[in-house]
């Protein structure tokens, strides 16, 4: 990662780009990418896309997704505190004591989430956070105090939480589900341009919004591209750290490599072909079985009209959908590395299919 990578990822990281706000993000990103694309456009609701060598008959799509999980307000009391409703796959109980921005068109409007202190959470009556209980505290006393700052229901809200630097080898913050998929695939695009290599296929640089709801970013793009494969990558739990089943969820830790899927939605000819790039540039890789989905845009361009052939390359992660989601920086490297090699050695002439006429 050189000192310009570096100066992207943090900004990138530190932007916001709740699911279907995910504007501000994926303005920085392009801004990055175009000097190392010939092409770019945008979908409808955000999509971006920057293209090498654009017209070829074969196309190939890397892929990640820009949305991070927020929340709406839902609601404002009387007495001005502030109650919300999940815009993806929001924790309600990370939320207690967590700082958050609340976004409005006059610009962010700094506030808490309150708890009640540990001296009056007591028996019976304690009440665990959910979406009866937490709410937003702006340092107003009153809904009309609230409303004059510009905050009104649908207005989307972020957790406060830098991306950081811990320890020698993690980075930590909110968001690296699944932009840190965002900053490997505009790292390949980077080592391509750089390296001047000449891809003999389109090449489609894919950052999706609205994964978090269900995919829908990766739906779409799918469906206008229709790609000849595509390989997606995003986050996967880490499941040495604490109060996980490996029995149920596999074994799978930060600093052993890129995690490759196994299961229907990966098209087992593409699998192969990472597996025997990976071995052959000797990087370590771990194995994880998906039983009927992925849960990731994976199952959206597997899946989407055209059928495309896809495979999912994760980046173990901890503490997902929390403002301390970890990430190894040895893992980040050796999953551009493996995207990167993947690419030049692909022929355009091999389609993927199990099955020639």
């Amino acid at each position: 990662m050189n000192n310009n990578s570096k100066k992207f990822l943090f900004e990138y990281l530190n932007s916001y780009a709740p699911v279907g706000y995910e504007k501000e993000g994926q303005k920085i990103w392009l801004n990055y990418l175009k000097p190392f694309v010939e092409d770019y456009f945008s979908d409808t609701y955000g999509t971006v896309v920057g293209v090498i060598n654009p017209g070829a008959k074969y196309k190939v799509v890397i892929e990640a997704h820009a949305d991070e999980i927020a929340w709406y307000v839902n609601y404002i009391s009387k007495d001005g505190y502030i109650y919300l409703v999940r815009n993806g796959g929001s924790d309600y109980q990370i939320a207690p004591s967590m700082r958050a921005n609340i976004h409005t068109k006059n610009g962010l409007v700094p506030a808490v989430f309150g708890w009640p202190a540990i001296h009056v959470r007591q028996g019976k009556d304690y009440k665990k956070p959910d979406i009866d209980t937490i709410s937003l505290d702006c340092g107003c006393i009153s809904d009309e105090e609230v409303k004059n700052l510009g905050i009104h229901p649908g207005c989307v809200v972020t957790f406060d939480a830098d991306l950081q630097e811990i320890g020698k080898n993690y980075l930590v913050g909110r968001g690296l589900d699944n932009r840190m998929g965002g900053f490997m695939i505009a790292e390949v695009a980077r080592k391509i341009a750089e390296n001047k290599e000449k891809l003999p296929f389109s090449l489609y640089i894919v950052n999706a919004v609205q994964e978090e709801i269900g995919l829908r970013g990766a739906e779409m793009i799918a469906h206008r591209i229709q790609p000849d494969f595509a390989i997606i990558t995003d986050v996967t739990h880490d499941t040495c750290s604490p109060h996980y089943d490996k029995k149920k969820q596999g074994d799978i830790q930060c600093g052993k490599g890129p995690v490759l899927t196994h299961g229907p939605a990966v098209q087992n000819n593409l699998l192969e072909h990472l597996i025997k790039q990976a071995n052959t540039q000797k990087i370590n890789f771990q194995h994880l079985a998906a039983s009927r989905i992925t849960g990731t845009d994976t199952d959206a361009f597997a899946y989407s009209n055209a059928g495309v052939a896809s495979a999912l390359i994760s980046l173990p992660l901890k503490y997902m959908h929390t403002t301390v989601e970890m990430v190894h920086k040895g893992d980040v490297d050796q999953i551009i590395h493996l995207m990167y090699h993947t690419l030049r050695h692909l022929n355009p002439e091999n389609n993927f299919k199990y099955f020639e006429k």
